[in-house]
C-alpha cells in the first residue's frame, strides 16, 4: 500500500509539473519516445509508452493538430505511420525536459546515490518477483 500511495503521489505532483510547463504526462511521454528513437512507427511508439494503439492514435491526433509532430507513410510499408517532431515539438520537448530534470532533482533531493542505486535495486526486483 505504501509504494502504490507513494507511486500515485509522485505520479501526480509530475503531471502537475509538466501542466505548470505547458504539457501533460501522455504529451511528454510520446514527445520523449519519438524523441528516442528515429522515425518511430505508431506501434512501436504505443509499445514504449505502454498505452494501447487507439489512446496513442488520439494522443498523436492532438498532438499533429497542435503542430507537434508529423506523420507520414512508411515508403517501405504503406500500412505504417512514421512519427517525428515539428521544429514546435522539439521546442516543447526541451522545455518539458527542463521540467522533468527539475522535479527529478527535487525529487531525489537529500538521498545519497548508493541508497538510489538501491531502491533501483529493489524497484527490480519487485517487478521481477511481479512478473514471474
Amino acid at each position: 500500500m505504501n509504494l502504490g500511495r507513494t507511486a500515485k503521489l509522485v505520479a501526480q505532483a509530475f503531471d502537475a509539473a509538466l501542466v505548470e510547463a505547458g504539457g501533460t504526462l501522455p504529451v511528454w511521454l510520446t514527445l520523449l519516445s519519438v524523441k528516442s528513437s528515429e522515425l518511430a512507427n505508431q506501434r512501436e511508439l504505443a509499445g514504449m509508452i505502454g498505452i494501447q494503439g487507439a489512446t496513442l492514435t488520439h494522443h498523436l491526433n492532438a498532438m499533429e493538430a497542435q503542430g507537434l509532430l508529423t506523420r507520414r507513410r512508411d515508403p517501405v510499408n504503406r500500412r505504417v505511420h512514421l512519427v517525428e517532431l515539428t521544429e514546435r515539438g522539439e521546442a516543447l520537448f526541451e522545455t518539458l525536459r527542463q521540467a522533468a530534470l527539475v522535479f527529478d532533482k527535487r525529487l531525489r533531493k537529500g538521498l545519497p546515490d548508493e541508497r538510489l542505486a538501491e531502491f533501483a535495486q529493489v524497484l527490480a526486483a519487485l517487478r521481477k518477483n511481479v512478473e514471474g
